[in-house]
């Protein structure tokens, strides 16, 4: 039969027991290839060993901040078994920094690590990811007492963030300074040396300004208390935004602001007005400028009182003799009328109680910081005009809040590309550094950077 003949044994024969010595290209590819990745990935290394270049060894670049520990592993992350651990412990990090603790309440304390990721290159530690500040916030639970924060917020600029509080429906301005904006920005208004038009940097200006004031004092001798009394009451967590280079608006002041237009006048005998300060300064000072003046002006002891005009019987007026206490009692009396009822009322809010002599004059109360749980910094959007946010031209009364609304941020922050910053960094911050404690530092020179 044919093939009858091809046995396996036979078959077997045929195969080329030496087919693998034979030379073939791919064969010597393989070989080169084996040989040579091997001893070029030596090489590499050697080479970042000799010239000192560690980049090759290390999870990344650092960050700005801690860039000086690029040498200095150990600083961060704990050697176990020979090994760096993969993240920095929180032991670690609180070595050199305190952060306080976010509020009294939480249930839940992140990792360092897990919000402040390192080895990126030169990017802001702070400029930690919207996630994680929402594995709180978008379902916030808290230990204790209830909390008084909105419990699910997402993000911003897609309508998973509840309006700011300060304009929320219900709210109003708990300042009592009197003020129409409305009317002190018409123009051709009544200024110290004829028609003025004013802007809002003539009040409105950061606490580094030295630009000279338009409409401030031109007495150099203002008293210090008439300043003082028109400082909002500012608390320990304020001071340093307040302060800062050009954050946040400084204070409004009558010394710098409004007295060259409102002038406190008190008698046509003067021409200078009494002291931006409180009633009982101001009753002094009134009391002592009548008695002054009286001493060289003594012919005005002798008064002639108004009297009766009858038709065609003329009397003779009658005259009035005066001491200098009773003349100094009643031109004191007079002045002050003016100034209580007329010239302070016109900004202040004043009470009389029964049996009082002078008027209580109620606390400014201006608010320091609009926004206590967020940051603003003015100085970033010193290039948008400031009608764009605050709406000043058409407000006329005192209890408007004239900061801008969620709606007003949205139009720049938002999700894009182009458009500005909007995760939730920009304006919060997680450690509470009003608690910061002392922290003393373990790490030194030696060591700390390679010799170059």
């Amino acid at each position: 039969m044919p093939g009858a003949d091809r046995t396996t044994k036979k078959l077997a024969q045929r195969i080329d027991l030496n087919y693998f010595k034979h030379p073939h290209p791919f064969r010597r590819w393989r070989f080169w290839l084996s040989v040579s990745i091997p001893l070029l990935a030596i090489l590499w290394l050697a080479w970042y060993g000799l010239t000192g270049n560690r980049r090759v060894y290390s999870g990344g670049q650092l960050s700005p901040a801690h860039a000086v520990l690029t040498a200095k592993c150990d600083a961060c992350h704990f050697e176990l078994a020979g090994f760096f651990s993969a993240k920095a412990s929180d032991r670690a990090c609180l070595a050199c920094h305190d952060g306080p603790i976010h509020h009294a309440n939480q249930a839940f304390t992140p990792k360092c690590a897990s919000c402040h990721m390192e080895h990126r290159g030169r990017l802001r530690l702070a400029a930690t990811s919207d996630a994680s500040c929402t594995q709180c916030h978008a379902n916030l639970r808290t230990v204790g007492t209830e909390t008084h924060f909105a419990r699910d917020v997402e993000d911003f600029g897609t309508g998973h963030h509840p309006e700011f509080a300060a304009v929320r429906p219900g709210s109003i301005d708990p300042g009592t300074i009197k003020l129409n904006h409305a009317v002190h920005l018409k123009k051709n208004l009544a200024g110290p040396n004829g028609p003025v038009q004013l802007d809002c940097d003539d009040c409105h200006r950061p606490a580094t300004s030295t630009d000279a004031w338009r409409f401030g004092s031109a007495q150099p001798n203002a008293p210090l208390a008439a300043q003082k009394s028109d400082l909002p009451v500012v608390s320990k967590s304020d001071l340093p935004l307040i302060v800062s280079a050009r954050a946040y608006m400084a204070p409004i002041s009558y010394a710098k602001h409004c007295a060259a237009c409102h002038g406190l006048q008190f008698d046509k005998r003067f021409t200078e007005g009494v002291p931006h300060d409180t009633p009982e300064v101001i009753h002094a000072f009134v009391v002592q400028k009548f008695q002054q003046y009286i001493v060289t002006h003594p012919a005005e002891l002798r008064e002639i009182a108004p009297g009766r005009n009858l038709a065609q019987k003329p009397l003779p007026a009658p005259v009035r003799v005066l001491t200098p206490p009773q003349w100094v009692t009643e031109r004191v009396g007079e002045a002050e009328e003016l100034l209580w009822r007329k010239t302070c009322k016109q900004c202040h809010a004043l009470s009389f109680s029964a049996g009082a002599d002078l008027p209580a004059v109620a606390k400014s109360n201006i608010p320091a910081r609009w926004f206590p749980h967020a940051n603003f910094n003015h100085d970033r959007h010193r290039l948008v005009k400031c009608v764009e946010c605050h709406a000043a031209p058409t407000s006329q009364e005192t209890s408007d809040i004239l900061v801008p609304g969620i709606r007003t941020c949205e139009r720049c922050h938002h999700a894009g590309a182009e458009s500005a910053e909007s995760r939730c960094f920009e304006c919060h911050t997680y450690h509470d550094w009003t608690k910061a404690k002392e922290v003393k530092g373990g790490i030194t020179f030696s060591g700390l950077v390679r010799d170059n």
